[in-house]
């Protein structure tokens, strides 16, 4: 298997990996080609797919604020799942955070996505039930929900 950070040519690959991953939680302009290439360009080191024999089979979306980090998206093929990808991908993700001086790492994640909670609690992302998530969408975004 061969991690590397993610480039833009790996778009299509990457959003049919989304397409076929229960629980993923898309729209069609942050998800979209352009929306990827605008996170990339802005956080060119966040980002990384995993390959075995030239197909992606795993890909993590990062990004940070200058502040915190955030993790966006995770998805991990469901014939390669528990061979610690995953957790290969985290570590990059989190190895350039430090680099970086980010100090906190978040990720959002739907409360109904059990194996997702479980992996993430495996990995020290902890609940906070003390806040709320709010948004505000400044453009319309129709919800791709897989």
């Amino acid at each position: 298997m061969t991690v590397r950070r993610m480039q833009i040519e790996d778009y299509t690959d990457v959003y049919n990996l989304w397409l076929a991953t229960p629980r993923m939680g898309l729209n069609d302009v942050d998800d979209s080609e352009q929306g990827i290439n605008r996170m990339l360009q802005r956080n060119p080191t966040l980002s990384f797919i995993a390959e075995k024999d030239n197909q992606l089979v795993a890909v993590i979306i990062a990004g940070q604020d200058g502040r915190r980090g955030y993790i966006y998206h995770t998805a991990v093929h469901l014939d390669y799942r528990r061979q610690g990808i995953a957790q290969e991908l985290i570590k990059n993700v989190l190895d350039e955070m430090k680099a970086l001086n980010i100090s906190k790492v978040g990720l959002f994640i739907f409360q109904d996505n059990y194996s997702g909670n479980s992996f993430w609690n495996k990995m020290g992302f902890n609940i906070r039930d003390d806040l709320y998530y709010r948004n505000h969408a400044l453009t319309e975004l129709e919800r791709i929900d897989t």
